[in-house]
C-alpha cells in the first residue's frame, strides 16, 4: 500500500484520538503524528498516582497502548481500523516527572496484524528517562459492524 492509498492518515488519527475518553480523561495530548510513529504526552497529576505517588501502571500501560496502536493507524486503508489483541509492558523505572512522553514505533507492519514498539519517559529537569516499554500486536479491522477507521 502506498502513502497516498492512507488518505490523510494524520487527520484521521487526530479525529479518533479526540473520541478517545479514556485519554481526555487522564490529559492526555496527541502531540506527534507521523508514518510509524505516534507520541502522546501528559502532564503529571496526582490523579494518576498509585499509594507512593508514582504515576499508575495502568496509566503508563493505557498511554503506550494508545501510542502504539495510533502508529499502527498511520499505515492502514482509511476504510479500516485497529484493535489491540495483546501487548506487554515492562515497567523500568518509577513514574516520577513533571510530565511524560508516550511514543509508539511501528516494528512490523502487516495487512492483518501490525506489531509496535513503544517506550515511556519520564520528563523532569534534566534528560528524559526511560520509565517503561511496551510490546505490542495490533489487529487490522475492516468490515466489522460499530469498529470504523
Amino acid at each position: 500500500m502506498s502513502e497516498t492509498d492512507r488518505g490523510d492518515f494524520r487527520a484521521r488519527i487526530r479525529r479518533n484520538f479526540a473520541r478517545q475518553a479514556a485519554m481526555q480523561t487522564i490529559g492526555a495530548a496527541l502531540t506527534r503524528v507521523e508514518h510509524g510513529v505516534v507520541e502522546i504526552e501528559l502532564p503529571f497529576d496526582v490523579k494518576l498516582t498509585q499509594q507512593h505517588g508514582i504515576l499508575h501502571a495502568g496509566i503508563i500501560s493505557a498511554a503506550l497502548d494508545s501510542a502504539c496502536g495510533f502508529a499502527a493507524y498511520s499505515l492502514i486503508d482509511p476504510e479500516a481500523s485497529i484493535l489491540t489483541i495483546e501487548f506487554k509492558v515492562n515497567l523500568m523505572s518509577p513514574g516520577r516527572g513533571e510530565r511524560f512522553l508516550f511514543r509508539g514505533e511501528i516494528t512490523k507492519p502487516g495487512s492483518t496484524i501490525i506489531v509496535a514498539d513503544g517506550r515511556g519517559y519520564a520528563i523532569s529537569d534534566g534528560p528524559a528517562k526511560l520509565i517503561a516499554s511496551m510490546t505490542g500486536t495490533m489487529m487490522v479491522i475492516r468490515g466489522r459492524e460499530g469498529i470504523t477507521g
